[in-house]
């Protein structure tokens, strides 16, 4: 069954993931990512684990008949006894496996959930640090982590009801059996005590796994249902969405839409999923694109311009209408608004799958301007993509998107705003050379607001509201609808455009084998698992409770020995009377000896009464064994999830920047479910196996001392072999959790291009890929399955030795004529038949806790490991208002984003004055970005000083000089939630508050659309468009109007009219604020009270736009005048 399921996890991983390549992405979004993650780990682990139990649960029933009819022939019709006692636990123990069914339904579904949320403080980790909202998403986490453990707890208390009821059995059915053989007023000999004792302990395996096999199943059967669900998306049917040009009258075009309707899939249907009140949808769109044709789609924020391109592609529901598509086969070039990257080189983001051509590969470069940045990186094209481009800037993300579309050489491109990414002289390089150069011949659509272009086109089409307001040419279009675009703006720096000139081959364009590497190995330990490791677990337990569990383990093995040891007692105290019975006197109503030589009785009703006694003490023990397991395991699961969330969400963002996502998450995820579940569940069983071995060496070598002599060298021998084993075991489960990160990886990778991986047709070499990696994992456990076979196979020669020995000393001991007391020897035997299923569950648990102690481990390099922020300030808040100027002052500050990489910042100096509007410009690369990374103290300075008010915000706590900053970033980060939740996660704010900021950046369409601002707006803001996400943020910085606020390109993704409104906010709503302003769009910088021009680095010029323009010499004078 092992083979088997490692079959059935190679299957399910590979269904799961080619399942995800089939829908589009609007039928995908009724789960969320969280639920998505787990169907490939915690749910792929269950169903995998409940192989092993398919068989026990038809086997063991059958053992159970077996052993239950050898009783019956030992003592008669006594046996019902117990038998009825087994029958009436049935019920029981059928209910609580209904209940733990229940339970780990709502325990996954709150797994789901903190996955989603955890996923979501990853990728947008950089906005977090900028609002200082990591304890609030903490706390967040927390909350949806205390919500799943209630439901662990209710579901581990149960097993540990399960558990006794069938830990006890034997017990209690001994006591049933015994008493009852003697009420009808048979004879209790030795023999037939042990061998009914013998019989029972061999009720107890079979006893105690069951209830875990019905567990399992049932946890398996709640997993296959969840997978069930994401396999029962209805798979995108491109034959269906598309019509043939067979079907059309003419073949004209490359693309024709006829009277069709789009929408976005309702997420609503999932209860874990947003509730949205109504969807986004597209209304009787007709679009005509030639062959060669250049068609632009303009409109304002918000209006469905990216959503006629994900509806081309095929990523929503066609309600109604026709699209005629030219060539299916083939695929589009498609950018991305926001563009996904992988991670790995440059070079292999740009190839995507297809053959390096030096003479082409030079050309796309060149035509997407990427010739500058490669020559300036370490590396070259070589160098590393961190996680979806996160060691780039935008601008670079998006020109290397842009050229892997280019290198495709596709028929048709669809471009989703590709220029707003850039300054405008580098956008009209990619016009000039890309768009309208390289790719003039192709079958183009480029969404844009950027006026500067437009003219250019061939054909317009305006959206507006989901519809298709007007379309036709240029001139017409330009004259009617000019306040949804830009305004003509002059270039906003200089690019070397003489590098095209440049002999690629002879530059430092293309990297060679000594590139740094960027992403991080991850690491893996060696050898012995660490005392530290059982050491924080140990206190994860907590001295008390894990004290308590090793007592409560010993009690409960002692009292069952003591038990069986007193009940050998009676019967040899019996034997001496070889005609005695024990018999029922129904007259007295009492229990006496009746033969020739009659016990009293009391003596009887004593053994009876200790031997009852005893055997309830057992129960006890045991009830508090399993509970005091599930308490601890819950107590270790919590604090050590609780660690592992606040070292990482504290870390540095560096340490992001190196780490794939799917690595983090996967310690959330597959290592956390171990830690809940599996490793409490091992451990278990492995201390009782190990009490149990200890308790029956004693009791074996008591009633046979000679035993001994064949136990001592045994024990060297036993002690190699599981060394041995252990040695290769836990290597191998090292390699196989390295193994599992890169499925993961590719997973979270794949998720996140999902459009742009089947908008190139790539799935198939995806999927394969998929299968690579799998297929490492799948070696690695291979391995681990056949080393447990060749253990099992040579403890079974432990046992045989064991019992043959037991026996065979008896047998001396008799014959030549020792004192050999029959109980005591009865005893032996029984137990040394408990002694190979013992001494293999040693090692097997022994090692299999060793492996999954390898979570614990794992996460313990995380909590140990991983360097956080800086958190003790030598000043932790000013004793006045502040900052109350917003003065900025940079001193000679040289700043890198991690300790590896090449300084961005190299010696900045300058000073702003109160409440002065600074426009930063400078090439993609220049160290525009860096300077708000070294504000905001994302990096700690290399050398230099910043202060803001005259205090060095070097001494300050991080949450003091962050909370007291704004920032609208780069790229909007919104997370699952109601829209007033992602503008006040914090809830500082009154309700009024919150709409008069919503009014203020226009977004009143958005509450409404969804009914309220307490309406969830999906996962990661999904119904929102780019520009509208841009808003949400906007909303935030008006909310809390600080006295410095910061600006990255706020306005690269709206159309002009939605511009403008943002530069009037921020005139009015920052009017007594500092304000720092990135920007590509010249015109936004130019109404500012000083330009700030950066290049490489270092402050090219710094002074007020008029005088700057008026020196001919100055950078920003030729930035403008270029072109």
């Amino acid at each position: 069954m092992s083979i088997v399921g490692l079959k059935i996890r190679a299957s399910l991983v590979t269904v799961v993931y080619n399942k995800i390549l089939k829908p589009s992405v609007s039928s995908l979004s009724e789960l969320n990512y969280g639920a998505i993650v787990n169907y490939m780990s915690t749910d792929t682990d269950r169903i995998v684990n409940s192989c092993a139990s398919f068989h026990a649960f038809w086997s063991i029933p059958a053992q159970i008949a077996v052993t239950l009819y050898l009783l019956y022939l030992q003592v008669g019709p006594a046996f019902l006894a117990g038998l009825a006692f087994s029958i009436i636990l049935i019920p029981i123990n059928k209910c609580i496996a209904s209940k733990i069914g229940q339970l780990s339904e709502k325990l996954m579904a709150c797994k789901d959930d903190r996955v989603k949320c955890m996923t979501e403080a990853i990728s947008g980790i950089r906005v977090l640090k900028y609002h200082v909202w990591e304890e609030h998403f903490i706390n967040k986490i927390k909350k949806l982590r205390n919500e799943e453990l209630k439901h662990l707890k209710g579901r581990k208390y149960l097993d540990a009801l399960c558990v006794y009821f069938w830990a006890t059995t034997p017990v209690l059915i001994s006591i049933l059996t015994f008493t009852t053989y003697a009420l009808m007023g048979n004879k209790l000999t030795a023999a037939k005590v042990f061998t009914t004792i013998a019989l029972l302990n061999m009720l107890i395996a079979p006893l105690n796994a069951f209830p875990w096999v019905l567990n399992g199943l049932t946890e398996a059967w709640v997993s296959i249902k969840r997978v069930q669900r994401l396999l029962l998306i209805p798979d995108v049917d491109l034959a269906n969405f598309y019509a043939s040009f067979n079907d059309f009258e003419s073949q004209r075009t490359d693309v024709t839409v006829i009277g069709a309707n789009f929408e976005w899939g309702n997420s609503a249907e999932d209860e874990s999923a947003p509730l949205i009140q109504s969807k986004f949808s597209l209304q009787n769109i007709n679009i005509e694109l030639f062959p060669g044709q250049l068609v632009a789609v303009i409109g304002r924020v918000g209006s469905g311009k990216s959503s006629i391109l994900a509806s081309l592609l095929a990523e929503t529901g066609k309600t109604s209408g026709s699209v005629f598509m030219s060539d299916l086969e083939d695929g589009f070039g498609y950018v991305a608004q926001q563009p996904w990257l992988q991670r790995g080189s440059i070079r292999d983001n740009i190839l995507f799958g297809k053959a390096f051509v030096r003479s082409r590969y030079n050309e796309v470069l060149e035509a997407c301007c990427l010739v500058d940045d490669l020559q300036q990186l370490n590396g070259g094209d070589l160098a590393t993509v961190g996680e979806s481009g996160s060691t780039l800037s935008g601008g670079q993300r998006a020109r290397i998107a842009l050229a892997r579309a280019v290198y495709q050489d596709k028929l048709i491109y669809l471009l989703d705003d590709i220029l707003s990414a850039v300054d405008l002289v580098v956008a009209r390089h990619i016009f000039s050379k890309c768009i309208a150069g390289i790719l003039k011949d192709k079958t183009r659509l480029l969404c844009t607001h950027n006026r500067n272009f437009l003219q250019n086109v061939d054909w317009i089409i305006v959206v507006e509201n989901g519809c298709i307001k007007a379309q036709g040419h240029p001139t017409d279009i330009l004259k009617s609808f000019g306040e949804l675009i830009d305004e003509p703006e002059q270039a906003s720096e200089t690019v070397k455009l003489g590098a095209e000139e440049t002999k690629l081959e002879e530059s430092p364009l293309f990297g060679n084998d000594e590139v740094p590497e960027e992403v991080q190995k991850e690491e893996q330990e060696t050898g012995d698992i660490q005392f530290s490791v059982i050491s924080d677990y140990w206190h994860s337990l907590g001295h008390i409770t894990a004290i308590a569990i090793l007592i409560s383990l010993v009690l409960m093995q002692s009292s069952r020995n003591l038990s069986d040891w007193w009940l050998s007692y009676w019967v040899t105290h019996a034997s001496h009377n070889s005609t005695a019975v024990l018999v029922y006197l129904e007259d007295s109503g009492s229990f006496d000896w009746f033969e020739s030589k009659a016990i009293s009785v009391e003596e009887v009703t004593f053994y009876l009464t200790v031997y009852g006694f005893l055997a309830g003490l057992n129960t006890v023990f045991t009830l508090c064994r399993a509970f005091l397991f599930a308490f601890g395991g819950i107590k270790a699961a919590s604090t050590l999830h609780n660690k592992l969330l606040k070292v990482v969400l504290r870390s540095k963002v560096s340490f992001f920047d190196v780490t794939p996502a799917g690595r983090i998450i996967n310690r959330f995820s597959s290592d956390t479910y171990t830690i809940d579940d599996s490793l409490p569940f091992i451990l278990n069983i492995l201390l009782a196996n190990f009490f149990g071995l200890i308790g029956s060496l004693i009791v074996t070598t008591y009633g046979l001392p000679w035993l001994a002599f064949v136990l001592v060298p045994l024990l060297p021998l036993y002690r190699w072999l599981q060394y041995y084993y252990r040695l290769t075991s836990r290597e191998l489960k090292r390699i196989g959790s390295v193994a599992l990160s890169p499925v993961y990886n590719h997973f979270n990778e794949t998720l996140h291009g999902l459009t742009t991986i089947k908008a190139f047709r790539a799935s198939k070499r995806f999927s394969q890929a998929n299968e690579v990696y799998l297929e490492n994992s799948q070696k690695a456990q291979f391995a681990g399955l056949v080393a447990s076979q060749w253990l099992g196979l040579r403890l079974q020669f432990f046992g045989v030795t064991i019992v043959g020995s037991v026996g065979l000393i008896a047998v001396i001991q008799h014959h030549y004529g020792y004192g050999v007391d029959p109980g005591l020897v009865g005893l032996a035997i029984t137990y040394a038949l408990t002694m190979t299923s013992l001494l293999n569950g040693v090692i097997n648990t022994f090692t299999e806790t060793e492996k999954e102690m390898i979570a614990v481990e794992r996460t313990q390099q995380y909590i140990r490991r991983i360097e956080p922020e800086a958190e003790v300030p030598v000043l932790n808040y000013p004793n006045y208002p502040w900052p109350s100027q917003g003065v900025v002052r940079f001193r000679s500050v040289v700043f890198k984003h991690r300790t590896n990489v090449p300084q961005s910042l190299k010696g900045v100096t300058f000073e702003t004055y109160p409440a002065e509007k600074i426009g930063i410009v400078g090439r993609t690369g220049a160290g525009k970005s860096s300077l708000f990374a070294s504000i905001f103290r994302i990096n700690e300075l290399e050398y230099g000083e910043i202060s803001v008010d005259g205090i060095n915000i070097a001494e300050l706590g991080l949450k003091t000089l962050r909370s007291r900053l704004s920032i609208i970033p780069q790229e909007p980060f919104l997370f699952s939630g109601s829209l007033r939740e992602n503008i006040d996660p914090l809830g500082e704010y009154t309700t009024p508050e919150i709409w008069s900021a919503i009014r203020k950046c226009h977004l009143e369409d958005v509450a409404f659309r969804t009914g309220s601002i307490d309406f969830n707006i999906g996962e990661s803001g999904q119904m929102l468009s780019v520009g509208q996400k841009q808003l949400v943020c906007l909303a935030r910085a008006v909310l809390h109007n600080a006295k410095v606020l910061c600006i990255d390109e706020a306005t690269a993704n709206v159309d002009n009219e939605t511009d403008q409104y943002i530069q009037t906010i921020i005139r009015e709503s920052f009017y007594h604020s500092t304000v720092l302003t990135i920007a590509h769009r010249i015109n936004t910088v130019l109404d500012c009270d000083r330009v700030l021009v950066m290049g490489d680095g270092v402050v090219l010029e710094f002074d007020t736009p008029d005088t700057l323009l008026q020196n001919p010499d100055s950078h920003l004078h030729r930035l403008m005048h270029d072109n």
